[in-house]
């Protein structure tokens, strides 16, 4: 995807406040060989549009800045308390032997078919949707595929699971293989599964307490007629 922006010359809150009073965004491009931060400024309804496709946010895009080309990647975007209003933005250069940290999206897939969902009415519950990488830019994915076909209720999927891109490494900040997903029956449903067998429990008690009509009992039956002294 392209990007295009200019150099912003002026700086401070009011010069902010007066480049989004003419419809445009604040922003800051950093990193790369470079490495000093340029203030630039894009177009607000062109950027608007754009991160409403989901590669905008997990791709490396094409960034035209006074006319020369750099390769950037998103790294935050400010939004207005209550307006649908980008408030700044901030991009990252890109450097093709440099490795990047980034999120992914995750794409779970075909799990209204598998067995769980469709014979056993279980619920797919999503953990994680999206995943922090590292790679380098060429090996980026816009996002991670999980097929969830074969899908039964009790199964659980964790990050080791998943299919990962050749040169990619999931980023677990220390967690040993988080959960991306789970499938499991309502809440409601499994309520009333041990309401029935609590039932049924307390019925079979009851019964083997006070037995089968006609059944004698084993205690020995008192004699009519007390022994006397």
């Amino acid at each position: 995807m392209k990007v295009v922006a200019n150099e912003r010359k002026a700086q401070g809150t009011g010069a902010s406040r007066r480049l989004r009073r003419a419809g445009k965004v604040p922003g800051v491009l950093y990193g790369g060989e470079d490495g000093k931060p340029l203030s630039i400024e894009l177009d607000h309804n062109a950027l608007f549009h754009a991160i409403k496709v989901e590669s905008f946010h997990s791709s490396i895009l094409d960034m035209e800045i006074d006319g020369t080309a750099q390769r950037v990647l998103l790294r935050d975007l400010q939004w207005h308390p209550y307006r649908q209003q980008i408030q700044h933005i901030d991009f990252q250069r890109v450097t093709a032997g440099q490795a990047i940290t980034t999120y992914v999206p995750i794409h779970f897939v075909n799990e209204e078919v598998s067995p769980g969902v469709k014979l056993g009415a279980a619920v797919v519950t999503h953990v994680l949707n999206e995943l922090q990488i590292s790679c380098l830019p060429r090996y980026l994915p816009e996002f991670i595929e999980l097929d969830l076909s074969t899908a039964e209720i009790g199964d659980v999927y964790h990050v080791s699971e998943l299919p990962m891109p050749e040169g990619v490494k999931a980023i677990l900040h220390g967690k040993e293989d988080p959960v991306v997903v789970t499938v499991a029956l309502p809440a409601e449903e499994i309520e009333e599964e041990i309401a029935e067998v609590a039932e049924v429990e307390v019925t079979t008690g009851v019964a083997a307490k006070k037995g089968e009509p006609g059944e004698k009992s084993d205690k020995p039956e008192k004699s009519e007629k007390s022994d006397k002294k």
